[in-house]
């Protein structure tokens, strides 16, 4: 089955930004990215005004890509979290849904027991979200106020 394209909404976008603010504070990181598979930022909250968030999208989602390649030569599924420790800063990268990748990106002021701890809660919010989104992008029609206009009453409409 071919997953359908991503298409978000304003209120799941709300709801999506929200939540990145919250692990931003609650993990005390400097920055929370969520990109989707393709590298294409989804959501930033923190100090991202120092940070080219184009090339940061899209190489995280090359190394997701490199390393589901390690994961099938071991006979993986995938890795669903990758860390990398640097001198000051480390990355946590974690799959949300299997659809989109979330990057925390924090230093010495928090620990990666803290941001372990608070991605779990938030890949668990995201994950219904996402869910939710998907329920959407398969039945669009459902809860629209559009649901019931057939296209005889367009033809109506614009009819003499």
């Amino acid at each position: 089955m071919v997953s359908p394209q991503m298409v978000m909404y304003e209120e799941e976008y709300n709801q999506i930004s929200a939540i990145c603010d919250r692990l931003y504070r609650e993990a005390n990181a400097k920055v929370v990215f969520l990109v989707d598979k393709n590298g294409q930022l989804i959501a930033s909250a923190g100090e991202v005004e120092n940070i080219d968030t184009t090339s940061l999208a899209s190489l995280t989602a090359g190394n997701i890509a490199a390393t589901g390649g390690l994961a099938k030569l071991i006979g993986e599924k995938e890795f669903s979290i990758l860390f990398h420790e640097g001198e000051r800063d480390n990355l946590h990268i974690s799959i949300v849904a299997g659809r989109v990748i979330l990057v925390v990106i924090f230093d010495n002021r928090s620990s990666l027991g803290l941001v372990r701890l608070r991605v779990k809660k938030t890949t668990h919010d995201l994950t219904q979200i996402f869910d939710n989104l998907l329920r959407k992008i398969e039945d669009p029609a459902a809860g629209s106020p559009f649901a019931e206009i057939t296209d005889e009453d367009i033809d109506n409409l614009f009819s003499d």
